[in-house]
């Protein structure tokens, strides 16, 4: 029997839990952004009325009032969307015990085992789920039905909003693939580029290209993306609650200009190792081996590692590594386009002990202090926010990358 996995996805989440309270804004175009007075700030989420005048999410307030002046601005309330988030994923905790958050507003289910006990069709299932979260809590979500977590992911994205669409077996190669191949999960801007210069625009086209040779043109990741493409993903829902701690942590940028000069990859380095060394320290683990990717202006990478003298979960340790394998293995003026920081051979801090060296007594002492500034710094970001604090080598970081893929879990 093939899996029956639901993407449900909160349409334009922080806007619609924000007019919740403001119904009389309903039919007019309205946008959640992170300060309403900064004529730079940027907007977090739009309603469908604003989509219509091309809003975007992440662009500029600027950029938006300029495509709809009538765009109403309110302030985003982090605590109310973490509350709503919960009381969705609760109605979905009543249907399956098998959810999986993706972010604040979108989770995967698994009813697989419980589809019966509700009639044993997951269409209607999915239906039922929707009517649910839209007559308890006024909100709605689209939901996508397949036989793997990828595709069920597309469906949510296929028809918007409150909707159901089903990918199955049968269908996938009539939905899915003619479909532009940045709709598929992972698949960025600068992977679409390199597919691009091969003539692969569409999943389809990514289907249907030679996988050895995507495994020799972008790695590990090649292989697994026509997995996705061809219907093979397979990755099982995590049951509700349960805390699955990642293989690896990290993150990359990819650079509006080419960074050339040791300053500018420092920087950049720093930017990614800060971002890496504080979700370590979230899933209360340590870095055994940091791995860097580099890329040139011609879409050309090179993948090394190191390991650690002894496991940290600091931005220092992991920037320091990060650049000595990058000055060993980088020639010197060499333009870099992107970088991507990487921390593996993962174990719990509780796992980590270090014993007084001989020739350094002091440099146990050193970590310590280093992580316990570092974790300072988590709290104040956590109660004043992201951009509260900042260590000293991020002062001046590189233009705002074109992409930034962020920090993944794997």
């Amino acid at each position: 029997m093939d899996r029956v996995i639901f993407h449900c996805d909160c349409n334009c989440f922080y806007a619609s839990v924000e007019l919740l309270s403001h119904p009389e804004l309903r039919e007019r175009p309205v946008a959640v952004c992170g300060d309403p007075e900064s004529r730079h700030g940027i907007i977090l989420a739009k309603n469908e009325p604003a989509k219509a005048f091309g809003v975007k999410t992440a662009e500029t307030i600027w950029q938006a009032k300029k495509k709809c002046p009538g765009l109403v601005l309110l302030p985003a309330h982090h605590k109310l969307y973490e509350e709503y988030s919960r009381k969705v994923n609760a109605i979905y905790n009543r249907f399956t015990d098998l959810i999986e958050p993706f972010g604040i507003d979108e989770s995967w289910l698994d009813v697989t085992g419980t589809l019966h006990l509700f009639g044993g069709d997951p269409v209607a299932l999915a239906d039922r789920i929707r009517a649910t979260v839209r007559a308890e809590l006024g909100l709605t979500i689209s939901v996508g039905v397949s036989f793997n977590k990828i595709f069920a992911k597309l469906g949510s994205d296929y028809q918007k909003p409150d909707a159901t669409t089903l990918i199955s077996v049968e269908n996938f190669r009539t939905l899915v693939w003619p479909l532009p191949v940045t709709d598929l999960l992972f698949v960025g801007r600068a992977t679409a580029g390199v597919l691009k210069q091969y003539g692969v625009d569409t999943v389809g086209q990514l289907a249907e290209f030679d996988r050895d040779a995507l495994v020799a043109l972008l790695g590990k990741q090649g292989g697994q993306l026509w997995n996705y493409a061809n219907g093979a993903e397979n990755s099982p829902v995590a049951p509700a609650g349960l805390y699955v701690p990642p293989k690896s942590v990290g993150s990359g940028s990819t650079f509006p200009r080419d960074l050339t000069t040791r300053e500018e990859i420092h920087r950049g380095i720093a930017v990614l190792a800060d971002e890496v060394a504080a979700n370590l320290r979230r899933h209360r683990l340590k870095a055994g081996t940091v791995q860097i990717t580099i890329r040139d202006p011609n879409f050309k990478d090179i993948c090394r590692q190191r390991p650690l003298d002894v496991p940290s979960c600091t931005a220092r340790e992991i920037t320091r590594t990060a650049m000595d394998i990058l000055e060993r293995s980088w020639s010197h003026g060499a333009p870099i386009r992107a970088l991507t920081v990487t921390a593996h051979n993962l174990v719990g801090e509780d796992q980590v002990s270090e014993q007084m060296g001989l020739f350094d007594a002091q440099a146990p002492r050193r970590r310590e202090k280093a992580e316990t500034l570092e974790r300072t710094m988590d709290a104040i970001r956590a109660k004043y926010g992201p951009g509260a604090l900042t260590s000293g080598a991020l002062v001046k970081p590189p233009e705002k990358p074109e992409e930034d893929d962020g920090i993944t879990a794997f």
